[in-house]
C-alpha cells in the first residue's frame, strides 16, 4: 500500500494562526508536531516513508521535508496552482502508477485531520485495502456520527457489498451536503448515514479509470505525468496544471461513479475544520472552556482559547473563540467559527498583506 497525503490547503478558517506562509497543516495546533507530521506518524505502521507521496503547493516543497525528515525529495509533488482535490489525486495517481504500477493500493488522506486511536485507524486502512484489491471499487471511509453535526457532509449507505475481517462495507447510495440541524438529527437517528471523512482507499488503476471516465480533462495530463521522469515533472506541471478544472474528487468522481463503497469507522476523528473543532480535541477545564495555552476565566464558560504565548483573561463571557498571535487577535462567537474565512477575504480586499 502507498499513501498520498494532500497538504495543499490554505486553512483560512484557522486565521490568525494559519497564514499564507504557514498554513494549518504545518502548524502544531495541539502538541509539538504539526498536523502534517502527525499524519505521517499515524500511517507509519502500514506504509513505509518511501511509499508516501505528499502533494502540496509548489511554494512549500522545501517546507515538507522539515516536517517529514527522511521523505525522498521525489515523493514531494508541488502544484503550481491550487486546483482542489481531483487534480491533486490525478497527479498522485499518475506518479504512483509510473513508480509502483496500477495494481498498487493507494490510501488518500488529508494532512490536517486528527485521529486518536492509531491502531484502530491502521486496522481500518488494512481492511479497506484488502476490500478493494483486485476490484474497480473506490472505498470511502465514513465516520459513525455520535451527534447531529451540521459542519460535515454525510454518506448514505446502500446495500451491503462485502465483509472483511468482521467489518461490513456498503455500496454508497448518495453523498449529502452539509445539512441543517433538524436534518442532521434525522440522519443520526436513522443509523444509515456516516460523516464524510474525505479519506479514500482504492487501487491506482481504479481511480485512474474513473478519473478518465468522469473527468476527461485530466486524461491528457495524467498520461503526461505518468510517462515523465522526475526531472521532467516540474515543467509538465507548469504546463498542464493551470488548465485543469478546480473541482473536488467528490463532485468530479465519487458522486458519479457506480463503483463506490463506504467503510464505517468508529474511532474518534476530527477534520480540524475550524477553531470550534478544538472542543472535540481538548479536555475542558472545570468551567467548560477548551484551552490550549494560558487562560484565566472568571464567570466564563464554553469558550475555545488558543494562546500558547500570552495569558488570556476573560470575565463574564460564554461561547467565544479567542485566538492570539504576535500580530493579531481573533474574537469570534463559537457559532460563527466557519465564518473566520471572511476575515481573510476582507484582508485580501483591503490588501493588508502583512496579516495574510
Amino acid at each position: 500500500m502507498i499513501a498520498v497525503i494532500m497538504a495543499g490547503g490554505s486553512g483560512t478558517r484557522f486565521w490568525p494562526r494559519s497564514r499564507r506562509s504557514t498554513p494549518k497543516q504545518f502548524l502544531p495546533l495541539l502538541g509539538e508536531k504539526s498536523l502534517l507530521a502527525e499524519t505521517l506518524d499515524r500511517i507509519a505502521p502500514a506504509v513505509p516513508i518511501e511509499k508516501v507521496l505528499v502533494v502540496t503547493s509548489a511554494q512549500f516543497m522545501d517546507e515538507v521535508p522539515r516536517h517529514l525528515p527522511g521523505i525522498p525529495p521525489e515523493n514531494v509533488l508541488g502544484e503550481p496552482v491550487g486546483r482542489n482535490t481531483a487534480p491533486c489525486i490525478a497527479l498522485a495517481a499518475a506518479v504512483a502508477e509510473r513508480r509502483w504500477g496500477s495494481d498498487e493500493v493507494m490510501a488518500v488522506l488529508p494532512a490536517d485531520h486528527h485521529v486518536e486511536n492509531r491502531d484502530a485507524f491502521i486496522e481500518l486502512l488494512v481492511k479497506a485495502a484488502e476490500a478493494c484489491t483486485g476490484t474497480a471499487m473506490l472505498v470511502t471511509v465514513g465516520i459513525r456520527p455520535d451527534r447531529p453535526e451540521t459542519g460535515f457532509g454525510y454518506l448514505e449507505l446502500g446495500e451491503r457489498w462485502k465483509e472483511i475481517g468482521g467489518e461490513t462495507l456498503y455500496r454508497l447510495k448518495r453523498f449529502v451536503e452539509k445539512p441543517d440541524l433538524e436534518r442532521a438529527k434525522e440522519y443520526v437517528a436513522s443509523e444509515r448515514f456516516l460523516w464524510n471523512s474525505g479519506m479514500f482507499v482504492w487501487t491506482v488503476g481504479a481511480i485512474r479509470a474513473e478519473l478518465e471516465r468522469h473527468l476527461p480533462e485530466c486524461a491528457e495530463a495524467m498520461d503526461a505525468f505518468r510517462k515523465a521522469g522526475t526531472s521532467e515533472l516540474g515543467g509538465l506541471l507548469s504546463h498542464y496544471f493551470p488548465r485543469l478544472p478546480s473541482i473536488s474528487i467528490d463532485y468530479a468522481v465519487m458522486e458519479k461513479s457506480n463503483h463506490v463503497a463506504a467503510l464505517p469507522a468508529s474511532f474518534a476523528w476530527s477534520d480540524v475544520g475550524s477553531w470550534d473543532a478544538l472542543r472535540g480535541l481538548v479536555v475542558p477545564d472545570n468551567e467548560g472552556n477548551y484551552v490550549v495555552g494560558d487562560f484565566l476565566g472568571i464567570d466564563s464558560t464554553g469558550c475555545v482559547i488558543h494562546s500558547p504565548r500570552k495569558l488570556v483573561a476573560a470575565v463574564g463571557v460564554r461561547d467565544l473563540i479567542i485566538v492570539e498571535t504576535e500580530d493579531a487577535l481573533l474574537v469570534c462567537r463559537r457559532d460563527r467559527a466557519q465564518d473566520v474565512r471572511a476575515v481573510v477575504d476582507r484582508l485580501e480586499e483591503e490588501e493588508r498583506i502583512d496579516h495574510l
